[in-house]
């Protein structure tokens, strides 16, 4: 027999009744009843119910042995598989008919006091949990989350292979881009004074293969940028299912990526319904409706944008504002609560409160705290602009474009989520497209890439010669599920002269261009074909698989929201002798 076991703890069954067996495991939860020791033992593969009762051959050692060991002592266990009696079968284990009558233990790991529970969830805080993370993923949530992430990456490959791409691996260490976030830099010891930089993408390297010729390109790439933690951001590292092809405009990225989403989240989605085809929709056309440029389309409400209604009404307070509604039906007989708490709602995002009108019976006359204010001409304009009809309830935001989409962008989900009108167990996809190429920022005025800067602009040089730069949208794209912005991507530019002209209208010199993208600006002049791509979240599609509400449930070990590392101690402090080996002087607080 083997060493350490001959099955392991999650195979045996029925079938096994009688067959004497060796099983190595964690001592997981144990159980005195009457002078019969249950043990449940542990492994990667499952639990099995081990049993030591009175009169069996070396029982009192046995028994004494198993009663005194720490949970989660690892053990080797010696025994024969007997059948459980029908009432005592537990249906919620793979091993639920059987257990082992144990003849023989062995020790062969032993363990101090654990910190918190591990067969059960105890309410234990995130940064103990990280502190002893390899306890923390011995736990049945954390165990499946984990797997889970090894099954999705690889059911990607498959799919993307399937496909004709190729999976190629690109540099960790480079050179800093403008990719939207701050780079971690690397010292050289070599080069004095010189620093590589992770990749924040492996954005230049993948269209250096298309360049190269690979057609199709892939992989399950790291990516490093130093910025915050949220909910959904894992800070430090992240990893994405990196693509590229060559020849293809839009709709053949979308077609490529569609079909790996709907097939992964119906695999792996518990039996939750994917949407298909998932529907285009303008960046204007969702700020506008959703006060967002990742809407959760579960909530089945839209914003409606009623400025022109207020701008001449006896309510002063909408005057010369920007003015969005929320038409919310059947909600016209809810309760003051229920108007109460929407608003306290409101107010959190940030509203300084959320003004709202019932809808009569007559579905002609209004209700509610600003009702007065309204003519008959003005409500006939609303009812006309937002659809609403009886039994409705119109919430509004009033203000600055972006403050307004903000927080009715919320309003709209909490609403549709409290009034009945959210739709539960399904993933809802789309694609925000046409984003402007442009912004402006709001402290200099200076005029700046919007998304990515490597985007082919709508309509090429003309449009940038031709246009206000903010009228310029670019081929840019992102793939958002259920309000989860799962990756950008775009259509590339490969045209010197387009990339040249696109970034001095950012404020970029043609020698900065030149020192900043160089390898990419010569590879251009070689014969580039036109190509495009996307990079989705590998980490946010398991968080959403997973049902978990924050991505650190899906990252086997991740840095904490200050960027910590609890575990290992991370980021820590060097010796001298290693800064003057990389040329590094300290500037002391």
């Amino acid at each position: 027999m083997h060493r350490y076991r001959s099955h392991t703890c999650g195979e045996l069954r029925a079938t096994d009744i009688g067959k004497d067996v060796r099983l190595s495991g964690w001592l997981h939860n144990r159980r005195n009843l009457g002078g019969i020791l249950f043990v449940d033992l542990r492994d990667h593969h499952g639990i099995v119910q081990l049993v030591v009762r009175p009169g069996s051959p070396g029982y009192d050692a046995v028994n004494e042995r198993l009663s005194s060991l720490a949970k989660e002592t690892v053990l080797r266990v010696d025994g024969r598989v007997v059948g459980r009696g029908a009432e005592n079968v537990n249906p919620e284990l793979g091993t639920g008919e059987i257990e082992i009558e144990v003849g023989e233990i062995e020790v062969l790991g032993g363990a101090e006091q654990i910190p918190f529970t591990i067969n059960a969830e105890d309410g234990v805080n995130e940064e103990r949990r990280l502190e002893y993370r390899f306890l923390d993923l011995r736990r049945e949530r954390m165990h499946r989350n984990i797997m889970l992430r090894s099954e999705v990456i690889s059911a990607i490959r498959r799919k993307m292979t399937d496909q004709d791409f190729t999976e190629l691996a690109t540099p960790i260490l480079s050179a800093t881009s403008p990719e939207g976030a701050r780079d971690f830099l690397v010292p050289s010891r070599l080069h004095p004074g010189t620093f590589y930089a992770l990749p924040q993408a492996p954005q230049q390297f993948k269209q250096l293969l298309m360049i190269a010729g690979f057609d199709r390109y892939f992989q399950i790439a790291p990516c490093f940028r130093d910025e915050d933690a949220r909910a959904d951001r894992s800070p430090g590292e992240f990893y994405q299912l990196d693509m590229e092809m060559s020849f293809v405009e839009q709709e053949d990225v979308f077609g490529v990526i569609e079909k790996v989403m709907t097939e992964l989240f119906e695999e792996f989605g518990g039996g939750r319904h994917v949407t298909s085809p998932f529907p285009r929709v303008p960046f204007r056309e969702a700020m506008l409706k959703y006060g967002s440029d990742k809407p959760d389309l579960r909530a089945k409400l839209e914003l409606v944008d009623v400025s022109e209604v207020f701008a001449g009404s006896g309510f002063k307070a909408f005057a010369d504002q920007h003015v969005r509604a929320l038409a919310v039906p059947d909600t016209a007989d809810q309760s003051r609560k229920f108007f109460d708490q929407l608003g306290a709602f409101a107010i959190a995002q940030g509203a300084k409160g959320l003004a709202w009108v019932r809808v009569g019976e007559d579905g002609r006359t209004l209700t509610g705290p600003i009702a007065k204010f309204l003519t008959e001409a003005d409500v006939a304009a609303l009812l006309g602009a937002v659809g609403a009809t009886a039994g409705t309830s119109i919430f509004f935001g009033a203000g600055e474009f972006d403050e307004v989409s903000k927080i009715m962008g919320a309003v709209r989900v909490e609403a549709a989520k409290r009034a009945g009108h959210f739709e539960e167990n399904v993933f809802r996809f789309c694609w925000i497209v046409d984003f402007p190429m442009f912004e402006r920022d709001e402290d200099t005025g200076a005029i700046e890439f919007s998304h990515n800067p490597f985007s082919m602009p709508q309509g090429g040089i003309e449009a940038l010669n031709s246009k206000d730069p903010l009228d310029v949208l670019a081929w840019q794209y992102d793939i958002v599920c259920n309000g989860v912005e799962l990756s950008s991507g775009a259509i590339r530019n490969h045209e010197p002269d387009i990339m040249y002209r696109a970034f001095e209208i950012a404020g970029y010199s043609r020698d900065d261009v030149e020192r900043e993208f160089g390898g990419m600006l010569r590879a251009f002049r070689f014969g580039a074909p036109p190509h495009g791509g996307i990079a989705p979240g590998i980490d946010r599609i398991v968080m959403l698989l997973a049902d978990e509400p924050n991505i650190r449930e899906t990252i086997a070990f991740p840095l904490n929201g200050n960027a910590q590392d609890l575990l290992m101690g991370a980021p820590s402090e060097v010796s001298e002798a290693r800064l003057r080996e990389l040329h590094i002087a300290l500037r002391k607080k």
